[in-house]
């Protein structure tokens, strides 16, 4: 029989979360987080390359010595900051944990001298996209087929003088 724990870990304080670089030991639960938020995953070496050449810019949210959510945000050489990949646990979703990690990867990406930050969002996905406009990004073009399953993207962009640091 399988027990949810919907009930126990639903609603948390945001202040009780804390925001921190990745660590080599945080991959397998970031890779969990993955493997339950995406049709489809990163495999484990992306995630360890990520870490080696973005230390400060792939985060980790962690509640109670748990990893429940991670950003992967990069700086490109043209000044694009952009994000990867962002996620949090099914279970601790609502808590406005992913709005806490964005706007910490954002924060990261501007000081370390992004001109605007950029990331690509299956159309289907409207709460993400709905997260992101909130944000201040806005969609600049449709990428067609840009997912492995055939799924367009938005590919969405925030200038950086327009980040009032929501």
């Amino acid at each position: 029989m399988s027990v949810s724990t919907r009930g126990l870990t639903g609603r948390i304080p945001l202040a009780m979360v804390g925001i921190r670089p990745a660590r080599l030991f945080d991959i397998p639960e970031v890779m969990r987080i993955e493997r339950a938020s995406f049709r489809e995953q990163y495999p484990r070496g992306i995630f360890l390359t990520f870490l080696e050449n973005n230390p400060d810019t792939f985060l980790v949210a962690e509640y109670n010595g748990r990893i429940i959510g991670y950003v992967m945000g990069y700086l490109r050489p043209d000044l694009e900051g952009h994000i990867m990949s962002i996620a949090v646990d099914p279970e601790y979703r609502g808590n406005g944990i992913g709005s806490a990690l964005l706007r910490e990867v954002i924060e990261r990406l501007i000081n370390r001298g992004a001109r605007y930050i950029g990331l690509e969002v299956r159309v289907s996905n409207e709460k993400a996209i709905k997260l992101y406009e909130r944000f201040g990004f806005r969609k600049v073009k449709r990428v067609i087929g840009y997912y492995s399953d055939g799924e367009d993207a938005y590919y969405m962009i925030l200038p950086a003088d327009e980040w009032r640091g929501n």
